[in-house]
C-alpha cells in the first residue's frame, strides 16, 4: 500500500470541476488516511483498507472516488407500452439521469407473448411489455443506444430480449459493437429468490455462456451478466447471506467462463453486481467494501485474474423495496434517502431510488421525480462525494466491514462442501436442488418477521409511532386498454411479418440448440431480425431443453 502510489494516480486521472469545498467553503481532501507510508506500515491491518484504487479496492475502484466521476443516476421504470415507457425514459434523461435500467412485465420475464392465456391480466402491469424487436424500437425511440448505457432487469429470457436490444441499435444505424449497458442475466439467483426461470439450470448455463463468447468477442464494453443480490435481499436473507450467495454466484460465472476457455482477463470486466441498499446504515456501508474486497481477492487469488479491470467489482444499487410500508407512505422518502447515501458511501458505481409509493403500485410521475431528486440532493448539497470512502478507518466500520467478510467467508465454504469437488458451481446446483439456499433465506426472513411481531425491530408507522394525519395517495394505474392494444398491434405484426423467414430462422434455431457446443447468439439474432416473437423463441428453446419445475419441499 502506497500513499506515493495513490497520490501520482488521483494527479494523473481526470477530475470534475465540481465544487467540494464544505458548505462554510472549507476544503476537504480527497481522501483521509495515514500521512505516509511509514504511518501505514504501523497502522493495524492497513493492508486490508488501503487506498482508493489500490488493491483490494476495499476503499473503491478508483483513486479520485467521486472527483473522478460521480456515479451514474439510473433509474428503473417501465410500465405499460413500449409507448407509455419511451415517455418516462425521456423523461428521465431530461431531468439528469445518467442512464436507463429497463423493467419488463411478467409475461416478459416468464418468456411469454403478451397475447398468451397465462398473460391475461399482467400485460404492461409490473414493467413494460416486450413481444418483439419492433416493441424495442418503439421502447427506445429517440433515445441513441450509442450514447445512453441501458441496463435491463430479465434473466430467464435475457439472451432473446438481448438479441431484440442488438437489433433495435442496428435499425438506428448503431453498430452493436459499440453498445454500452448490462444485462443481467443471472440465472443462479432466480433458482435461489426470484423464481423466474424457464429451463433447467444447464440449459441456461450454455445460453449465458454463449452470450458471454460473444460480448467478449463482439460488443467488449457491454456487461453481459449483473449477478443480482437485490432480490436475494428482498425474499429475507440477511445482509451476510445477500452478500455471500451473490458473489459465490459470481463465482459460478468465473468458473462456467473459464470451462468455455475464455481469458478471464477479458470476461471479467463483463461481469457486473446488482447489490440492495437496506435500511441499516452502517451494515450498509459495510457490506459494500467488504464486497469489493472479497471479490478482489478470489478473483486474483483462487481464478487468477492478474489485471485491476478484471479484479474489480462494479456494481449498481437499488434502494431496498422491501423496506418501504403501505402504512404512512411519505416515511419512505427518508428511507430512501437513508439507503442511497449509504449506497453513496460504500461506493456504488449506479444508484437507484424506489418511489415512496412503490409499496402499493408502479410509480407516479410525482413519486419518480422525487426519487430522481433524493439522489440529486445527495450529490449537489450533502458534500458525500467530496471525499472517497470517507468513513474509512472508523473503528465501527471496519469491524462490520472484518465481521461480514469472515460470515461470507464461512457461507463460500459451505456452498464448496455441498459441491463435494472444490468447485463453487457444484455447490450451487446441489443447493438449488436440495433447497440450501431457499431454506436459508426463510430461516432468516422468519426470524426477522417474528422480531416485528414481537415489537424487537421497530418499523415507524407499522408497529412504532402509528398515529398519523396521512391522506391517500393518488396511484398509477395501468388500463386493461393496454393489454388490448398491445394484443392487436402484436396480431397484426404476425399478419405482415414474412412468416416462412420466420420459421425458417425458428428451424435454424432449433437446430443449433440440438446441436452441442453451437453458439446460439446469431441464430437468435436472425429469428429476431424476422420478427419472431419472445414466446415463439423461448418455445423453440423449451422444446430442447425442457422446462424446470421446482421440487416440493416441507
Amino acid at each position: 500500500m502506497s500513499r506515493e502510489r495513490w497520490q501520482a494516480a488521483y494527479d494523473a486521472a481526470p477530475k470534475t470541476d465540481r465544487d467540494t469545498t464544505t458548505i462554510s467553503g472549507e476544503p476537504t481532501e480527497p481522501v483521509y488516511g495515514p500521512a505516509d507510508d511509514e504511518q501505514a506500515a504501523a497502522t493495524p491491518a492497513f493492508d486490508r483498507i488501503g487506498w482508493p484504487g489500490q488493491f483490494p479496492y476495499t476503499r473503491g475502484l478508483h483513486p479520485t472516488g467521486y472527483r473522478g466521476r460521480p456515479w451514474t443516476i439510473r433509474q428503473f421504470a417501465g410500465f405499460g407500452s413500449a409507448a407509455d415507457t419511451n415517455e418516462r425514459f425521456r423523461a428521465i434523461l431530461a431531468a439528469g439521469g445518467g442512464g436507463l435500467s429497463v423493467a419488463f412485465d411478467m409475461p416478459t420475464l416468464m418468456g411469454r407473448d403478451s397475447d398468451e392465456s397465462r398473460s391475461l391480466g399482467e400485460v404492461g402491469h409490473c414493467g413494460v411489455a416486450i413481444d418483439s424487436a419492433a416493441d424495442m424500437d418503439v421502447l427506445f425511440r429517440g433515445i441513441p443506444l450509442g450514447e445512453v448505457t441501458t441496463s435491463m432487469t430479465i434473466s430467464g429470457p435475457a439472451v432473446p430480449v438481448f438479441c431484440m436490444y442488438v437489433v433495435a441499435a442496428e435499425r438506428q444505424g448503431v453498430a452493436p459493437s459499440v453498445l454500452n449497458g448490462t444485462l443481467q442475466t443471472d440465472i443462479f439467483k432466480e433458482y435461489i429468490a426470484q423464481k423466474e426461470w424457464l429451463f433447467p439450470p444447464e440449459p441456461h448455463l450454455r445460453l449465458i455462456g454463449d452470450l458471454m463468447e460473444h460480448c467478449a468477442r463482439e460488443i467488449p464494453a457491454y456487461k453481459p451478466l449483473s449477478v443480482s443480490g437485490y432480490h436475494i435481499r428482498e425474499a429475507g436473507s440477511t445482509a451476510a447471506q445477500e452478500l455471500a450467495y451473490t458473489l459465490a454466484d459470481g463465482f459460478g460465472y468465473v468458473e462456467l467462463g473459464l470451462d468455455r476457455g475464455l481469458d478471464i482477463d477479458v470476461f471479467a470486466p463483463g461481469l457486473s453486481f446488482f447489490f440492495d441498499a437496506h435500511i441499516d446504515f452502517f451494515e450498509e456501508i459495510a457490506k459494500f467494501r467488504a464486497a469489493r474486497r472479497i471479490w478482489a481477492r478470489w478473483l486474483r487469488d483462487v481464478y487468477g485474474a492478474k489485471t485491476a479491470k478484471a479484479q474489480w467489482l462494479r456494481f449498481h444499487t437499488q434502494t431496498a423495496g422491501v423496506s418501504l410500508t403501505a402504512q404512512q407512505p411519505e416515511n419512505n422518502i427518508v428511507r430512501t434517502a437513508i439507503e442511497a447515501l449509504a449506497a453513496v458511501l460504500g461506493g456504488t458505481n449506479s444508484l437507484h431510488t424506489n418511489a415512496l409509493d412503490e409499496v402499493l403500485a408502479l410509480p407516479s410521475a410525482k413519486a419518480a421525480e422525487i426519487a430522481l431528486r433524493t439522489q440529486q440532493v445527495i450529490l449537489e448539497e450533502t458534500g458525500a462525494a467530496n471525499v472517497a470512502d470517507p468513513l474509512g478507518g472508523s473503528w465501527y466500520i471496519e469491524a462490520l466491514t472484518d465481521r461480514i467478510e469472515a460470515q461470507a467467508e464461512e457461507i463460500f465454504q459451505r456452498i464448496k462442501d455441498l459441491g463435494g469437488d472444490g468447485s463453487i458451481t457444484a455447490g450451487l446446483l446441489r443447493g438449488i436442488d436440495e433447497g440450501y439456499f431457499t431454506g436459508e433465506i426463510a430461516e432468516a426472513s422468519f426470524r426477522y418477521q417474528r422480531a416485528v411481531e414481537k415489537g424487537e425491530k421497530r418499523v415507524v408507522g407499522v408497529n412504532a409511532h402509528t398515529e398519523s394525519i396521512e391522506e391517500p395517495l393518488e396511484i398509477l394505474r395501468v388500463s386493461h386498454e393496454v393489454e388490448l392494444a398491445q394484443n392487436r398491434e402484436l396480431g397484426a405484426r404476425r399478419a405482415a411479418r414474412d412468416n416462412a423467414k420466420v420459421q425458417a430462422t425458428l428451424a435454424e434455431l432449433k437446430r443449433g440448440a440440438e446441436t452441442e457446443g453451437e453458439n446460439l447468439i446469431q441464430p437468435m439474432l436472425e429469428a429476431v431480425r424476422a420478427e419472431a416473437t419472445l414466446g415463439e423463441i423461448c418455445g423453440v428453446l423449451k422444446d430442447v431443453f425442457g422446462t424446470y419445475t421446482e421440487p416440493a419441499r416441507f
